[in-house]
């Protein structure tokens, strides 16, 4: 296929490009000149998509990392770098915000470009590391050594194909591919086209070890690709086994595709709010829609607390015989958080049956008849049983239980969120919050998982 036109729409403009180096350089030029004046020992360097011609149109955001030696003071080096990135974003009127990886760092807005400044420990190699973000520049170098002339195209449909079916980004809230794991399936694989067809012959733990380390085995995760920078790092350990399944079911579906095109560009689809709800309704199931407010954490913290909590609700529902057909999360990333259960089924008969021991485990049956009387007591199968009534044959009414200070550590809910959700959370229609565009493409997203995959 003529990847010509889709390029086009997908690299960044020569505008763009231009604008990109003038502030990146401009940016670089303080920080070297003030490190000068000031006697800071500290490297600047341009790392990422930006500096490795991997950036997709749009997302051209500048990194930029302070190295300094491995001696340094792990306290000066967070103090100097911060300070660094602060006179930086004054100096060109920037609109600064802290965030925090394995230290704080400075995000700018300058110039309309988002501008992380990052204190790091300059290393030559994984095993001098001292915190994560040490590598980055390791991995500039190393793709910008290994991604031979004309490669940087591959890499940007490769990324802009993930975007499209919904397995691009590590971050935890996607859980896909990230832009490093990108460039560097490209390397191994040499084309965007080869790396799908790669990818449809991947197992469970396909590994992949451009420096031939042998380190692979250390490893357990869906996908194995040993950092070419640091032995004992899998490049692939955010991936999540869903998203891995989906770009490999999206690999086949692109493959055998008539409409090839249409996989680089947005779904078409109607977000009718009405129809939506429909939709819902002739599946005939019940949804318990829980909405509460969020706290003011970051959102690397938010996400994977969102889905422990969603997830060890799901689990206390199944236990207590309630049959959960899907449940999925959602939040607004500023104020509200809902989790959806679209139950097989919600309510329950009045009795449930409570499993005692083997009948030939002779004391331990003594100690259950006794407990709860002889007479009622009779075996099933080879267990000694009785019926009890069933304290919640509701499903709502069990979690308006657990949702409640007394109750809440019956499930395991991510710690930042119990406060919020015993004191706000509430039962809304599944529709309530229809009039956000994001909610309803969730909602959109959860009666048809499988239409990012195919065009």
């Amino acid at each position: 296929m003529d990847y010509k036109a889709i390029l086009e729409d997908i690299k960044p403009t020569a505008e763009e490009t231009g604008e990109i180096n003038r502030v990146s350089s401009k940016v670089i030029d303080f920080l070297n000149k003030t490190c000068r004046q000031e006697n800071i020992d500290a490297k600047i360097a341009l790392v990422g998509s930006v500096a490795k011609s991997t950036a997709l149109r749009g997302k051209s955001d500048i990194d930029i990392f302070m190295a300094f030696p491995l001696d340094t003071d792990k306290k000066y080096l967070k103090e100097k770098g911060l300070y660094l990135a602060h006179k930086c974003s004054d100096e060109f009127d920037g609109e600064a915000s802290h965030h925090f990886a394995s230290h704080p760092y400075v995000t700018s807005i300058i110039e309309g470009y988002e501008v992380d400044m990052v204190p790091c420990y300059e290393i030559s190699d994984g095993s001098q590391l001292k915190s994560a973000v040490d590598r980055t520049i390791l991995h500039t170098r190393y793709v910008k050594a290994n991604l031979k002339s004309g490669q940087e195209d591959e890499v940007l449909l490769l990324k802009k194909f993930m975007a499209m079916t919904g397995t691009y980004g590590s971050e935890f809230k996607v859980g896909g591919f990230a832009g490093y794991l990108c460039e560097l399936l490209i390397i191994h694989y040499g084309t965007f086209e080869k790396t799908l067809i790669g990818a449809t012959k991947w197992d469970y733990g396909h590994s992949i070890d451009l420096e031939n380390y042998g380190t692979s085995r250390l490893f357990k995760d869906p996908l194995i690709v040993i950092d070419p920078t640091d032995m004992n790092r899998n490049v692939g350990a955010a991936l999540r086994l869903d998203k891995m399944g989906e770009f490999i079911q999206a690999s086949r579906n692109y493959l055998s595709s008539n409409n090839k095109k249409d996989y680089f560009y947005p779904l078409k689809r109607s977000l009718n709010k009405d129809e939506i709800i429909k939709e819902f309704e002739k599946r005939n199931g019940d949804l318990i829609t829980i909405r509460f407010d969020i706290p003011d954490i970051p959102l690397d913290t938010l996400h994977p607390q969102l889905r422990k909590t969603t997830e060890a609700l799901e689990r206390k529902l199944n236990d207590e015989e309630f049959n959960v057909f899907k449940a999925d999360y959602w939040s607004d990333e500023a104020s509200n958080a809902v989790i959806l259960l679209e139950m097989a089924s919600s309510t329950l008969n009045d009795v449930r049956i409570n499993v005692g021991p083997k009948v030939f485990i002779n004391q331990a049956c003594k100690n259950f008849a006794k407990k709860y009387g002889r007479e009622n007591c009779y075996v099933m199968g080879d267990y000694l049983v009785h019926t009890q009534k069933r304290e919640f044959n509701r499903a709502q009414d069990l979690i308006s239980h657990i949702f409640t200070s007394e109750h809440i550590r019956l499930i395991k809910v991510g710690k930042n969120l119990k406060k919020n959700i015993i004191d706000t959370h509430e039962f809304i229609a599944v529709g309530d919050l229809a009039d956000c565009k994001d909610y309803l493409e969730f909602l959109d997203d959860f009666l048809n998982p499988c239409q990012h995959l195919v065009r």
